[in-house]
């Protein structure tokens, strides 16, 4: 299928409302879980087909362990599904994932099929699929600014471009596009630096109904947007 024009290079998805799409239909939270893998999967295969380079999903984020014990169980249990059963479609469609976030602090079971999985396709080059898990943007930018003391950084040396090094994104662009499902209205502690000039795009639809229609409608209303990153005059188009 033909890319779209004037797709960001960068979406980043906060993929909110599994539990309620699940207790509106009088369904357990698991199967709310798992709706939203199956749209996971779907709008992954949506932007690759529209030519987004990169694509991040706050899968998992450090006060999700707050969550009942077999509901965090489940999620991961899912994710290990979602590894082992994507793999060769990730490798078809030359997609690369990476993980932001605290890799060390997740279940071995989980931090060895996102291992195995990210070493396959270390080598794909078409897109960028970012999981958040076990992620924290408060702790991110703690972290980059203990990486730079660590390097010994003088202060004047400490710029934009030094710290964004730092972050779990470096080397990808900052986000265009932040989508958030469900009709909350905040960023929950995601991609807080990187966020500065993206676009936000909210929607009342709740993530296992967010389709490829949703998908769509989302990046038209982006594309009619001037995007002018704090300045004045013609609309600027990101990279």
């Amino acid at each position: 299928m033909a890319e779209a024009p004037g797709a960001p290079a960068h979406i980043a998805i906060i993929m909110d409302g599994n539990g309620r799409w699940a207790t509106r239909r009088g369904l357990s939270r698991s199967e709310g879980h798992r709706a939203g893998t199956r749209t996971a999967r779907a709008i992954v295969t949506r932007c690759r087909e529209l030519g987004v380079r990169h694509l991040t999903l706050y899968t998992f984020s450090r006060e999700n362990w707050s969550r009942p014990k077999d509901e965090v169980g489940l999620i991961f249990d899912l994710l290990v599904e979602y590894m082992r059963g994507e793999l060769s479609n990730l490798l078809e469609q030359d997609i690369r994932l990476k993980v932001l976030g605290e890799l060390d602090g997740l279940p071995f079971v989980v931090r060895q099929a996102l291992t195995h999985v990210m070493d396959k396709t270390v080598n794909c080059r078409s897109m960028t699929l970012n999981l958040a898990l076990n992620y924290s943007g408060r702790e991110e930018i703690l972290r980059a600014c203990r990486r730079l003391v660590a390097k010994g950084a003088a202060p004047e040396a400490i710029t934009e471009e030094a710290f964004a090094a730092e972050l779990y994104t470096a080397g990808q662009p900052d986000p265009d596009l932040i989508i958030r499902t469900s009709g909350e209205l905040r960023l929950s502690n995601y991609l807080l630096f990187q966020a500065a000039y993206a676009e936000f795009y909210f929607t009342e639809t709740l993530w296992p109904d967010f389709d490829a229609a949703e998908l769509e409608r989302a990046l038209a209303d982006y594309q009619s947007r001037q995007r002018r990153f704090g300045k004045t005059g013609a609309q600027l188009q990101p990279e």
